[in-house]
This record gives structure tokens, sequence and C-alpha cells, in this order.
């Protein structure tokens, strides 16, 4: 559990589990692949939420362009197309 807790791979006693830690977080390659996943997630909640607040009736869909003005046209059309059908 010690590992778990420590912000430095070098204080981290489990070695296969430092160096992973280390390539996310200090090898240039692995910050942009933890970049990347952690901007995947931010948009899978965005649209998690506005697909929520359109299913409950809460905004419509031109207001999910003004709400959410980084999801795309597409994202927006899905979004539709999914509440859509479980009305």
């Amino acid at each position: 559990m010690h590992d778990f807790s420590c912000t430095n791979p070098d204080d981290m006693n489990y070695d296969t589990l430092a160096k992973k830690a280390r390539y996310f977080k200090q090898d240039e390659e692995g910050v942009k692949s933890m970049s990347k996943i952690l901007e995947d997630m931010r948009n899978e909640t965005k649209k998690d939420v506005a697909r929520r607040l359109l299913k409950l009736g809460k905004i419509k869909v031109e207001e999910l362009r003004e709400c959410f003005p980084d999801l795309s046209e597409s994202d927006v059309k899905e979004i539709e197309a999914e509440v859509m059908q479980l009305v």
C-alpha cells in the first residue's frame, strides 16, 4: 500500500510499479500517453453529462452546443440519437 501513496517513483518499494509510474510521470512518451488518456476521459465525462441533461429534459439539443462548445457536431448528433432511442 505504501507504493500507491508515493508521488515519487524513487520512493516506491515494488520495482515494477515504480518503473510504470516513472514512465507515466517522467518519460516524455509516457506523459503524452497519460495526457491523452486523461483528455479522453474528460471528453467522455462531458458527453455523459450532456447525455444525462438531455435525457432528464434539463437542456435542449440546441443548448448542448452552447453549454458544451468543445463537443463536435457529430458528438451532439450521437448524443441526440442515443437519447431519442431511449424515449
